[in-house]
C-alpha cells in the first residue's frame, strides 16, 4: 500500500496558538544547554526534521491515526496477511493494537528472532479508561466483547485500562463500533501519543479529597486525544491527575503529573511535576514549583506535551522520553521554556504535596463518600479477570444501586455510590466471585505485567506465577499483615513498576543448581512511591529461579519480621539491612 506523505515540516510547529508551541524560528533562537554527548538529538525545535531512524520515518510517511481507515476498509476484509508491515508493527498502535506473541516461543528467543517470527496473527487490544471511570453499561459491553471476540480475556492494567487478547483483525471494526457506542475507545491507547490519563479512582467522592481533577481529564481528552496536534510525539507520553492526599496515581513516574495541593493564598489546585518514568533508565519526576488552578490544567498539559513534541529527542528510541530532556535541562529551564515560549505567561509558585500518612493507597475496602454513601474497593488476582466476571461485576453493582465503577493503578476495581444498607450484600457477592474486599496483604500487594503468555518482549511468565505466589505466601505466612508490594515483570521494561516495589522481580533467564538455564528474576528491594519515593536496591548477583520464588520471599519476609524496628516499613529495613539478610 502506498503511504501518504506528510508535509516536510511537521504541521503542529506552524500553528499560531500562543498557548502551545513556539515557531521553529523562535524555538531555535532560544539558548539551550548542550547535552554534550550527542551531535544532535533529532529535535524539531532545532530544525532537525529529517527522520533519524525507522520509527521516525514511518511517522513522517503517514500519521498513525490514518491507519484506522485502512483497517476498516482493507485489512478487516482481506485479513492479517494483507496488513502493511509499517502499519502492523507501528501505526496500528495508535489505535491500541499490538500483535501478540506467537505461542510456544520460549524467552531465550525473545531478543533473537525477527519481529515477523514473534508475531501471532492475533492482537492485544487496549481499551483506554481515562481516569479509570466506567459506567456499569460500559463495563457490561467490555465484558461482552471479551466473551465474543477475545476468548474471555480482559486484564485490568496498572494504568487503569482494560486489555484484550486474541483479537482478530476482521473483528476490530465491530469492536470499535460497540465500544464507541458507549463512550469508550482505543484511540491512542498505544503509540507515540498521549496515552491514557490516569486519575484518582475516587475523584469527586472521597471525603478527604483536596480537589476533583475529573473536569480537567475530560477536557484534555475532548481537546487533544485523537488530534493530529499531538499524534507524532518522540515516544509515548504518560499523564496523571489526582487531587487525593493519598497520592494514588504514582505521579512520580509519569511524564507529567498534576498533584492536588492547597495554596496558602489561592486555595486548592495542583502541583506540577514532569520527567518521571521507569524502564531501563528510571527517573523520579521533578517538581517545577508551579501551582496550577483546575481550569488551567488542560492548557498547561498541552504546553508540556508540546515541549516534548518540539524539543524531545528523536534520534535514539532509548532516549526518546521526556525524562531525558528534563534531566538535561533541569526543572528551572523547563519551567522557563514552558512559561516563555508556550504559555506566554508566568505560573504561580506553589507548595509541594504533603506525604501521605498511610502506605496503602489503593482504596481497597469499604469507605464512606462525601455524600454519605460508600465505595467498595476489591482485589482481583494480579489484575486478571475475564469477560464473564466483568459482566457479573456490572450486574452486581447495578443490583446494589450503583451505576459506576473505577479501575485503579494497582490493577484493582472499585464500585461507587453504594448505600449503607447495600454494602454487606455487595461485599458478599464480590467475594463469591473471588474478588476480595478484605484481601490478604499478598493478594492486595502483588501486581504482574502481561508476561510471556502474550507479550513479544517478555522473557518469563508473570500472571500465573504471581497468582501462584499469592497462594503460597498466604499458606506459609497467614499472619503476615504488613503492607508489602510484590511486582513481577516479564522483562526489563518495568511495565509492572519493579523498581518502586518493596520486592521487584525483573524477569530473566538464570542458572539453576543443575547448571541449566531456567526462568527466574533479578531482585530489586525497597523501592517506594508516595512515602519517601525511591528505587529499589539491587544486591549484586541476587537472582532467584521461578521455582524458588516462594521460598525466597518467605525467607526474606521472616527476616524482615525478625530484624525490623518498631513501625519500620519494609523499604526502610531493606535499605539498611546487611546483604546476607536479603539473599
Amino acid at each position: 500500500m502506498r503511504a501518504h506523505a506528510l508535509p516536510a515540516a511537521p504541521e503542529p510547529l506552524r500553528r499560531t496558538h500562543t498557548a502551545m508551541a513556539a515557531t521553529p524560528e523562535r524555538a531555535s533562537a532560544t539558548p539551550r544547554r548542550k547535552a554534550g554527548r550527542h551531535r544532535g538529538e533529532g529535535q524539531w525545535a532545532a530544525g532537525h526534521f529529517t527522520p533519524l531512524n525507522g520509527n521516525e520515518q514511518t511517522k513522517k510517511d503517514d500519521d498513525g491515526l490514518n491507519v484506522r481507515t485502512r483497517i476498516e476498509t482493507i485489512y478487516a476484509h482481506r485479513g492479517f496477511d494483507s496488513i502493511d508491515g509499517a502499519d502492523l508493527r507501528g501505526r496500528m498502535r495508535w489505535w491500541g493494537l499490538y500483535t501478540q506473541r506467537k505461542p510456544g516461543i520460549d524467552g531465550g528467543k525473545t531478543a533473537i528472532l525477527e519481529p515477523e517470527e514473534l508475531d501471532d496473527e492475533y492482537f492485544m487490544m487496549r481499551v483506554r479508561v481515562d481516569g479509570g471511570r466506567l459506567t456499569t453499561e460500559q463495563l457490561r459491553v467490555v465484558g461482552e466483547i471479551s466473551e465474543e471476540f477475545a476468548r474471555g480475556t480482559a486484564d485490568i492494567t496498572d494504568r487503569q485500562n482494560i486489555q484484550y487478547h486474541w483479537i482478530r483483525i476482521e473483528d476490530v471494526p465491530e469492536i470499535w463500533k460497540r465500544l464507541e457506542a458507549v463512550g469508550l475507545s482505543t484511540t491512542e491507547a498505544c503509540g507515540d501519543t498521549p496515552r491514557v490519563i490516569i486519575g484518582s479512582p475516587v475523584a469527586g467522592i472521597a471525603e478527604d479529597e483536596i480537589i476533583d481533577g475529573t473536569s480537567a481529564i475530560e477536557e484534555i481528552h475532548r481537546r487533544y486525544i485523537g488530534s493530529k496536534e499531538f499524534s507524532n510525539l518522540p515516544r509515548k507520553f504518560k499523564t496523571a491527575v489526582s487531587g487525593s492526599p493519598v497520592l494514588d496515581v504514582v505521579h512520580e513516574i509519569n511524564d507529567v503529573a498534576f498533584v492536588g495541593v492547597r495554596h496558602p493564598e489561592h486555595g486548592p489546585g495542583f502541583d506540577l511535576w514532569v520527567g518521571g518514568g521507569l524502564s531501563t533508565n528510571p527517573k523520579i519526576g521533578v517538581r517545577l514549583g508551579a501551582w496550577v488552578p483546575l481550569e488551567e490544567v488542560p492548557e498547561v498539559w498541552a504546553g508540556v506535551v508540546a515541549i516534548f513534541r518540539d524539543y524531545g529527542y528523536r534520534r535514539l528510541r532509548t532516549r526518546a522520553r521526556l525524562k531525558f530532556l528534563v534531566a538535561d535541562w533541569g526543572p528551572e529551564k523547563f519551567r522557563q521554556v514552558l512559561e516563555d515560549e508556550y504559555l506566554k505567561r508566568p505560573l504561580s509558585d506553589g507548595p509541594a504535596p504533603e506525604q501521605p500518612v498511610q502506605q496503602w493507597r489503593d482504596h481497597i475496602g469499604v469507605h464512606r463518600q462525601q455524600d454519605g454513601r460508600y465505595y467498595v474497593g476489591f482485589a482481583p488476582r494480579v489484575g486478571r479477570v475475564d469477560g464473564a466476571t466483568l459482566t457479573k461485576i456490572a450486574d452486581l453493582a447495578e443490583a446494589h444501586g450503583s451505576g459506576r465503577l473505577t479501575t485503579t493503578v494497582e490493577q484493582k476495581m472499585i464500585v461507587l455510590d453504594v448505600t449503607e444498607d447495600q454494602v454487606d450484600s455487595l461485599v458478599a457477592g464480590l467475594e463469591a466471585l473471588d474478588l476480595q474486599v478484605k484481601p490478604s496483604t499478598f493478594r492486595r500487594g502483588t501486581m504482574a505485567c502481561t508476561g510471556i503468555e502474550f507479550c513479544k518482549l517478555a522473557i518469563v511468565e508473570t500472571k500465573a506465577r504471581g497468582s501462584w505466589l499469592i497462594d503460597e505466601l498466604e499458606r506459609r505466612l497467614p499472619e503476615f499483615n504488613e503492607p508489602i508490594t510484590i511486582n513481577l515483570n516479564g522483562c526489563p521494561n518495568a511495565c509492572a513498576r519493579i523498581q518502586v516495589a518493596d520486592i521487584g522481580l525483573k524477569g530473566q533467564l538464570v542458572m539453576d543448581d543443575n547448571g541449566e538455564q531456567v526462568e527466574g528474576y533479578q531482585v530489586h528491594l525497597g523501592g517506594a512511591l508516595g512515602l519517601e519515593p525511591g528505587f529499589g536496591r539491587k544486591v549484586r548477583g541476587l537472582k532467584v529461579t521461578a521455582a524458588e520464588l516462594p521460598d525466597y520471599v518467605e525467607r526474606l519476609l521472616r527476616r524482615f519480621q525478625e530484624e525490623r524496628e518498631d513501625g519500620e516499613r519494609f523499604a526502610t529495613w531493606a535499605a539498611r539491612a546487611e546483604e546476607e539478610a536479603l539473599t
